[in-house]
């Protein structure tokens, strides 16, 4: 699995902290950007760079994991794109369910919240995200094909 790592300013820190502590496990990452801080960015195009990486890769069950301030606006970005499930995430509750029965691929966190809590908030998140395995079930198979048919 390789994971993708964007952000815009508002995520930026966070996304630092993230890229070290998937480096520390050894999960292979590939920041596309911001890759330094600009309060002039624009969270859009880290979302499509980080789409177009996962629905080209060929490697086995890429994913992405984008930051900014409430999440929301990566995963409308990303969600435009036909193959990607972006999911607004703030728990590991939420994260299993969306892996589960969503087969989230991009997992959008929202800095705001989850700077104000301690940081095993948002890696218990990560690690639940990235453990989790799509449960496969017929229905929910129909329904991100039905989803596909929609993009």
């Amino acid at each position: 699995m390789k994971i993708y790592l964007g952000s815009d300013h508002n995520g930026f820190h966070l996304k630092e902290k993230i890229f070290a502590y998937l480096s520390k496990r050894d999960i292979p990452t590939e920041d596309v950007g911001d890759k330094e801080l600009n309060p002039d960015d624009d969270f859009p195009q880290f979302a499509q760079l980080a789409a177009l990486k996962v629905i080209g890769e060929e490697d086995k069950d890429p994913r992405a994991i984008l930051v900014c301030g409430g999440g929301q606006g990566m995963a409308i970005a990303a969600n435009r794109f036909r193959g990607i499930r972006a999911s607004v995430i703030w728990d590991a509750e939420e994260a299993r369910l969306t892996r589960n029965d969503n087969d989230s691929n991009v997992l959008c966190l929202p800095a705001r919240v989850l700077e104000r809590e301690d940081d095993q908030v948002w890696q218990d998140i990560i690690d639940t995200w990235l453990h989790t395995p799509f449960a496969d079930a017929t229905r929910y198979k129909r329904r991100n094909a039905e989803i596909d048919e929609i993009a």
